[in-house]
């Protein structure tokens, strides 16, 4: 008898641990708009921090497990998230609807060069880039970018780092677990080719659950220059924001150490 409920202990346990572990769900996305099935959507899995895309018949597969949320973005739609729930992973495939939105170009101002024929007037006006890079010794990264040549730019950046009331001390301090999804990014080949392909930032606002004004201030603020921002695609965006973390927090043990 006694066997026979460490038995029943036993299957009712591995059981349980089963049901908890990560499986896949499946489903098909289609337009709200003309019912027609939605190919090559972005889904990732905020939880696990992997990804997928939809087939041309609109269809998915990706692992996740109860509670997981499921992110669909797809060009000319609304984004959407998506709990998994017990029915879904019971009962097989599920259909997603996307909204689709209306296309707006933002306004683009082009500043033309006037050009006065004086040499010493006219120079003044041509763009001046100075990006340059610096390294911070005892690390493996290329260092962050800055304005000046001056080592007022290196101080500015461990300033930032180690004033605790800096806007960039405070992010990185609450935003350790978003901060180590962005590093389970940089696993999945499915996500690192979205990003590499997408300049909205929106995945990323997403993982580290911030509004795109504080995102590009994280960037701004580990001294990546306003051009960088601009042009960068999303994945250079990532990697550049897990440079400055991971510097971050060897700069943070080191000081530490040696209070």
């Amino acid at each position: 008898m006694r066997h026979l409920l460490l038995l029943i202990v036993f299957i009712a346990f591995s059981s349980r641990c089963m049901a908890q572990d990560p499986t896949t769900v499946m489903g098909v996305v289609y337009s709200t708009s003309t019912n027609d099935v939605l190919e090559s959507v972005n889904i990732v899995n905020l939880n696990q921090v992997i990804g997928t895309t939809t087939n041309g018949e609109g269809k998915f597969e990706i692992k996740a497990a109860v509670n997981d949320t499921l992110h669909f973005s797809f060009l000319g739609y609304k984004s959407i998230k998506v709990r998994v729930t017990n029915d879904w992973l019971k009962f097989g495939e599920t259909k997603i609807e996307m909204t689709e939105l209306a296309l707006a170009l933002e306004e683009v101002v082009v500043n033309q060069l006037r050009l006065t024929g004086f040499l010493e007037l006219d120079i003044k006006q041509l763009p001046i880039k100075t990006n340059y890079r610096y390294s911070i010794s005892g690390l493996s990264s290329t260092g962050y970018e800055a304005g000046t040549t001056s080592t007022g730019g290196v101080n500015k950046v461990l300033g930032s780092i180690f004033n605790p009331a800096d806007f960039l001390y405070k992010t990185f301090g609450k935003k350790g677990r978003e901060l180590r999804k962005l590093k389970q990014v940089k696993k999945d080949d499915e996500i690192r080719n979205l990003l590499a392909s997408r300049f909205d930032r929106e995945m990323l606002m997403v993982l580290l659950e911030v509004d795109r004004i504080d995102l590009d201030e994280i960037v701004s603020r580990c001294n990546y220059s306003r051009e960088f921002i601009i042009s960068a695609n999303d994945l250079q965006i990532l990697d550049a924001i897990n440079e400055c973390y991971e510097e971050h927090k060897v700069l943070s043990r080191s000081n530490k150490k040696n209070d």
